[in-house]
């Protein structure tokens, strides 16, 4: 019995042993794969400071005096509260985007009779300026934080849409087969073949929806003019400070960096089936 023991220690041990040597080589990996961005980051950077110093041109500020007013106007408390205002707009209109866009994008891409009801639609507002539907948003809603969540919204939706509809018509044909021979219902369809099979091109979709709700959550703010960073932009856009506009415009560069590599992990929790091997 205590030889048994005695291997059964030693087994989970090793097993532990393994798990942490694949973990640390994991991130081994992700770290060398980071490389190249922080490389490419660091040289803009510099390209950056070196044009502001060099050229001295008044609407181009060298980065480190931009990051330093950016610092500044954080620790006066400019920044943060409108920061928050965005990022819950951001949140809200984002996340209709995503539960609404997939499940319309995996009906239009299953059934034809759905997809011929709201193609005309999905494309007409997709090729439509998402800005020239804010005075009809402002006729909904009126003067009120909803029409910033609408445009962030309108901006994320239709793409997640059509990436999600091509998605479907991706999976093989034979998987569908399969399980319907195996008496599987339609509900089983959608959530074991149908939705697993199309994730990785959902994730792009996905992916790109973000990048355009952060645009739309400038946009609506700019035009908007009374909540969140979008407001500080056209604010200090009016008075020519262009240290403050590249400080907010930093920020907001940050925030979607921040999102998109957000977006990215959850893709790979997902999609990691699809990824090849070591």
């Amino acid at each position: 019995m205590a030889t048994v023991a005695g291997d059964a220690n030693a087994l989970g041990r090793d097993s532990v042993q393994a798990r942490s040597h694949q973990a640390l080589a994991w991130s081994r990996g992700r770290l060398a794969d980071a490389r190249p961005t922080v490389f490419a980051l660091g040289a803009g950077i510099v390209l950056w400071e070196l044009a502001g110093r060099l050229l001295q041109f008044n609407f181009l500020p060298p980065f480190s005096r931009v990051l330093g007013t950016t610092f500044s106007m954080i620790q006066k408390g400019q920044i943060l509260p409108p920061l928050a205002a965005s990022l819950a707009a951001l949140a809200a209109g984002y996340g209709l985007a995503v539960s609404l866009g997939i499940g319309l994008g995996l009906l239009m891409g299953r059934y034809r009779k759905i997809e011929y009801i709201f193609d005309p639609y999905i494309n007409l507002f997709l090729a439509t300026p998402k800005i020239a539907l804010v005075p009809i948003l402002f006729a909904l809603f009126g003067v009120h934080r909803s029409v910033q969540v609408a445009v962030v919204f309108l901006s994320a939706f239709f793409i997640i849409v059509v990436n999600t509809m091509s998605a479907v018509r991706t999976v093989d044909a034979t998987y569908v087969e399969m399980a319907r021979s195996f008496g599987a219902r339609e509900s089983q369809l959608f959530w074991k073949v149908l939705l697993p099979g199309s994730l990785p091109l959902t994730m792009a979709g996905v992916r790109l929806g973000m990048g355009r709700a952060v645009k739309g959550m400038i946009n609506g703010e700019m035009f908007i003019a009374l909540f969140g960073l979008g407001a500080l932009l056209r604010k200090y856009g009016s008075r020519f400070d262009a240290e403050r506009v590249f400080a907010i415009l930093l920020v907001v560069v940050a925030v979607a960096l921040v999102c998109t590599s957000l977006v990215r992990v959850v893709e790979r929790r997902l999609t990691y089936w699809t990824e090849p091997g070591p």
